[in-house]
């Protein structure tokens, strides 16, 4: 309760704080983000609105006095020069008009308007740059790269010792990228950060279902031998009541199915499973009647058990199932006469595919695939995270990254190109702010320099 209400302050949704985080509050707040439109009190306070509701989102977890010296007011950009036009131009087409040298005069085409391409087209937003000494910061990279859920998080794996520098362990969140510097995150950190979460119990109890190493090096014979000797001594009375008790728990694993599962079960599934109780009822009552044969009993059981068992199964893990019975069953011979002679075979028809044999061959494609993905991605209970991994949600609306950083996925590393800068019509600052609040949050900072 206590960490609910800690994450309910943080992601306020009366305040509607902006957060460098992935939390489903914090969409919300970005998505009912409003910008201000028109004046609204003094110079001083639309300054120091703009400063708070900025610095909540970029580095709120850096002191003010440790930002303000970051501070710089020199904003780097860049423009694109096409050769072509460089040569062609000497610059002075750009005086022409009012200056921007993109103005067409009447009488003239769009034709004959010296242009410089590679740009876009609109003004550069300087002002966007702001908070770009905060993008060199190790945290802020790492959490720019995708490898982290939040700036908070990421400056909790710098300072655990999970992020490397150029093959050096670096536990300083404050340490300052240079174009070039290699930053590597243990990839057990990052698939923790970036999927998601258990949350069933089976899941989390599934560790101590697990089997020992020393049950799992116990041949299957000998657990049999055990079994038969087990139901050798039993009396026929007893081993009736065992086969009773095994149907009475078939019985509620049924019922336990559909309750738990009443939202996320299809009509179909619900109708086999309820169909399956009634035969289990019926075995119960069969089982209790006077002159019953004990093996039947014990049949009635296991094939009632089989059926549940692929009754819990996906339909991708049933053809998986049937395929492996089909490989198991020993091929039919056909049966060969030694006194015939070795006639040569011919050749016969192939038959036309059926809707049967084309459903099958989707199935066993169906099934190739899930086994690859099973290999890539398999299932393992003992990891912290939900296995096969999966990314954790409300992911998509922030997975992007920023152009100055290159990013390999597969080993979790990524390299600092270059420092962020400003080209005409956008800026490589990723910020849910526009151009007149970042300008009245860098004259805020502009008047302390």
């Amino acid at each position: 309760m206590r960490c609910e209400r800690r994450i309910l302050r943080y992601h306020s949704l009366k305040r509607g704080r902006v957060r460098q985080t992935w939390n489903k509050y914090n969409l919300f707040n970005l998505f009912r983000m409003r910008d201000r439109k028109g004046n609204f009190g003094t110079f001083f306070q639309q300054k120091w609105h703009a400063k708070a509701a900025t610095r909540a989102y970029h580095g709120e977890h850096i002191k003010e006095k440790q930002w303000e010296r970051m501070f710089s007011r020199r904003l780097l950009s860049a423009v694109n020069m096409d050769p072509a036009y460089m040569a062609k131009y000497d610059g002075s087409e750009q005086a022409a008009g009012r200056g921007s040298g993109r103005d067409v005069k009447p009488g003239r085409s769009e034709k004959n308007v010296a242009r410089n391409t590679g740009n876009a087209e609109g003004m550069t937003p300087y002002m966007q740059m702001t908070f770009a000494p905060q993008e060199r910061r190790l945290d802020i990279s790492v959490f720019r790269a995708l490898f982290a859920s939040s700036a908070r998080q990421a400056r909790q794996f710098v300072i655990h010792g999970a992020v490397k520098v150029n093959g050096k362990k670096m536990q300083h969140p404050g340490y300052l990228l240079n174009p070039g510097d290699l930053f590597q995150v243990d990839p057990e950190k990052v698939m923790i950060a970036t999927g998601r979460k258990k949350t069933s119990k089976s899941e989390s109890s599934s560790t101590s279902k697990t089997p020992t190493a020393e049950e799992d090096a116990q041949p299957a014979e000998e657990t049999a031998e055990v079994a038969e000797q087990s139901a050798e001594e039993l009396s026929p009375e007893q081993l009736k009541a065992q086969h009773l008790d095994g149907l009475k728990q078939l019985h509620q694993h049924a019922r336990k199915i559909i309750e738990e599962n009443k939202d996320k079960l299809s009509g179909g599934h619900k109708k086999e499973i309820r169909e399956l109780s009634k035969k289990i009822k019926e075995a119960m009552n069969r089982a209790r009647k006077v002159g019953t044969d004990v093996q039947e009993t014990g049949d009635d059981m296991e094939n009632l058990a089989s059926l549940m068992s692929e009754l819990e199964l996906t339909p991708a893990e049933r053809a998986e199932l049937r395929q492996q019975q089909q490989a198991e069953a020993p091929a039919a011979e056909a049966p060969t006469n030694p006194s015939t002679p070795d006639y040569p075979q011919l050749r016969t028809r192939t038959p036309v595919p059926t809707a049967q044999t084309k459903f099958d061959m989707v199935e066993s494609q169906i099934l190739k695939r899930l086994l690859e993905e099973e290999k890539i991605n398999p299932w393992d209970p003992s990891k912290p995270y939900a296995t096969p991994w999966r990314p954790r949600p409300y992911m998509s609306a922030f997975a992007f990254i920023p152009r100055y950083l290159e990013v390999n996925p597969k080993i979790c590393a990524a390299v600092y190109l270059r420092h962020p800068v400003a080209r005409p019509g956008k800026t490589e600052i990723p910020t849910p702010f526009n151009m007149h609040t970042s300008q009245l949050a860098f004259n805020w900072y502009l008047r302390r320099r």
